[in-house]
């Protein structure tokens, strides 16, 4: 019998050892978990479809928190869930707003806008984008599945902002 409670005592001491020794990266690990879900995520960029801001290769950090916290704006790098794959653009236009390209230039509800980020010509079209939604398009205008292709995406479909390359290091910094 008391063989039997110093044999308890032993293994209780080496579990309570263990959770000593490796707890901490046990909680280290579950906090970056839940870090990397909510708050702020890697992101790795494929396709020109963002040329000339983003390359491929590009290794970016996804904003998930400030994101959910403050609007979208006009001009702001988004990553969207399609529904076939993520995808990088550039917010356009935004809820309720009339979007429009003539002659390569972008027009707001009839309202010229500069747009420094196209890097192709665009092709003429006019959409009108829904209340809730968003229009993006690919910098690389000529190479982009955008929403000329999958049309506006609602603020849920968006799952965050980003700007800041962090790899490769000769590429590190916000891009606009």
């Amino acid at each position: 019998m008391e063989e039997k409670k110093k044999e308890e005592e032993t293994n209780e001491n080496k579990w309570k050892k263990f959770i000593k020794e490796y707890g901490p990266y046990f909680i280290l690990f579950i906090l970056i978990l839940i870090f990397k879900k909510y708050c702020y995520s890697p992101l790795y960029v494929h396709g020109e479809s963002m040329m000339n801001t983003l390359h491929e290769g590009d290794i970016m950090i996804l904003d998930i928190i400030g994101y959910k916290t403050s609007d979208l704006e006009r001009f702001d790098i988004v990553v969207i869930d399609s529904g076939q794959d993520l995808i990088i653009k550039r917010v356009i236009g935004l809820p309720g707003e009339k979007i429009s390209y003539r002659d390569n230039t972008l027009y707001v509800n009839d309202q010229k806008v500069e747009d420094p980020y196209g890097s192709n010509p665009t092709e003429d079209f006019e959409v009108n984008v829904p209340k809730g939604q968003y229009f993006v398009l690919g910098d690389n205008r000529g190479n982009s599945m955008d929403s000329r292709y999958f049309g506006p995406f609602s603020k849920d479909e968006i799952l965050g902002k980003t700007k800041l390359v962090i790899l490769p290091f000769s590429r590190f910094g916000e891009k606009e």
